[in-house]
């Protein structure tokens, strides 16, 4: 599963964009929607990788059942999308570079899985070290 978001994390840097992706499971595995970070790109705060996947799943029935899947730690804006629609399991590529809201989700009665994937470690590490003004300027927002 995190490989669907690493190639949306992978289709966003080719954008231009920061490398954060994101799907949306089912209890079988079924992929239901991805996307990615596409802030930058569309000069919009609010297209978070967390946020595009979601949109793109479409509604569901229920979300209690259903594993958001993302290269890094949901934001708080992130974190409360998974807190509103009660989605059961987040799987975390990586809290390295940014720990985001997976406490407070753990604490709420999420299950969250931090797999520290070394891939999705480097890849946003690599990005702030060659980006650092835009990282700087989005700090605590994705």
């Amino acid at each position: 599963m995190l490989a669907a978001a690493i190639e949306e994390a992978q289709i966003g840097l080719s954008e231009g964009g920061i490398p954060i992706g994101a799907a949306l499971f089912d209890q079988q595995g079924n992929l239901l929607g991805k996307g990615h970070n596409r802030r930058i790109q569309e000069a919009d705060p609010s297209v978070h990788g967390e946020t595009d996947a979601f949109r793109k799943a479409g509604r569901q029935r229920s979300y209690r059942d259903k594993i958001m899947v993302t290269t890094l730690a949901p934001c708080w804006y992130c974190a409360g999308l998974v807190r509103q629609f009660n989605i059961g399991t987040v799987v975390v590529g990586e809290s390295v570079n940014f720990q985001g809201g997976i406490d407070w989700l753990r604490e709420n009665g999420v299950e969250v899985i931090d797999l520290n994937s070394a891939v999705c470690i480097e890849m946003l590490k690599t990005y702030i070290e060659d980006h650092s003004e835009i990282w700087n300027e989005d700090i605590g927002e994705d």
